[in-house]
């Protein structure tokens, strides 16, 4: 464990593209070979809009991780934060709880936030307006809620009080987890059902897809499940019943245009109707 995070305490940017570009690499191939709804859209020009995304996603986030790293050196020199609260333990149990902690305060709280306040629920709904969730889709994020996803993770820095190598490990465990559950991809059901009461598997997420309520407003895990099964907020649907998209924005072509997305969180407030039979 050691090791580990003495490696992602200094990792070059080199590595974290890779660790994106070989996800993205890896899932896209998984999909060829066990797509959950088929091939039947145009995989390379629905990815463009997603992977001009990753691209901001990336310029955004890289020059930031300086501040990133300046205030774990400083919740670390100064003892403060959660786990620097805590008795003396061993370092896998440090890193998990560390790990475990941050994807709360850093991914499912602004995911729930985001869905409940109306400006940045017109930003978020940029990533919910894509009509095929493929593994592309996890970094489909407009650079506005990059950098609100960024606000809450620096806060989680402070509550939690996390050294620069843990954020690495879960910047970098993040991407591959959500690259995987948003992947177009068909696992056996007991497979996936069991690694639902751990991480966030692809039909666990693929019901946050769904077009309507209250299935939008749910599953809100980012890579760990238990977030959404402790506040509630856990819901099931059977994939062949999901619809993709959001029925506020319904129109295709614009929801596949970079101008169009890249001006949709402007627009007036639309949430998402509620589905009759839920």
């Amino acid at each position: 464990m050691e090791a580990i995070l003495n490696y992602f305490e200094t990792i070059p940017s080199l590595h974290r593209g890779i660790i994106i570009v070989g996800g993205l690499t890896l899932f896209w191939i998984i999909e060829g070979i066990l797509p959950l709804f088929g091939n039947h859209y145009k995989k390379w020009r629905h990815a463009i809009p997603n992977i001009f995304f990753t691209i901001t996603t990336v310029l955004i986030n890289l020059p930031l991780a300086f501040i990133f790293l300046k205030s774990s050196d400083w919740v670390v020199a100064n003892n403060f934060g959660i786990i620097n609260w805590l008795p003396e333990m061993p370092l896998w149990l440090y890193t998990i709880i560390g790990i475990v902690l941050i994807d709360c305060i850093g991914a499912y709280l602004p995911h729930v936030i985001e869905h409940k306040v109306k400006p940045l629920w017109m930003v978020h709904v940029v990533h919910h307006s894509d009509h095929h969730v493929d593994t592309t889709t996890a970094n489909r994020h407009h650079p506005l809620e990059s950098l609100i996803r960024y606000a809450f993770t620096l806060i989680g820095i402070f509550v939690i009080g996390t050294p620069i190598a843990l954020v690495m490990l879960y910047q970098s465990l993040s991407v591959m987890t959500t690259q995987f559950n948003h992947a177009n991809i068909k696992l056996p059901k007991e497979l996936d059902t069991f690694l639902s009461y751990v991480i966030v598997s692809p039909d666990m997420h693929k019901v946050h897809h769904h077009y309507k309520l209250p299935y939008t407003d749910s599953n809100y895990g980012n890579i760990f499940s238990i977030w959404d099964r402790l506040f509630g907020t856990y819901m099931k649907l059977n994939t062949d019943k999901i619809i993709y998209g959001v029925d506020v924005f319904p129109d295709e072509k614009e929801n596949s245009n970079i101008k169009d997305l890249l001006i949709q969180p402007f627009q007036k407030y639309r949430k998402p109707t509620q589905t009759p039979e839920a």
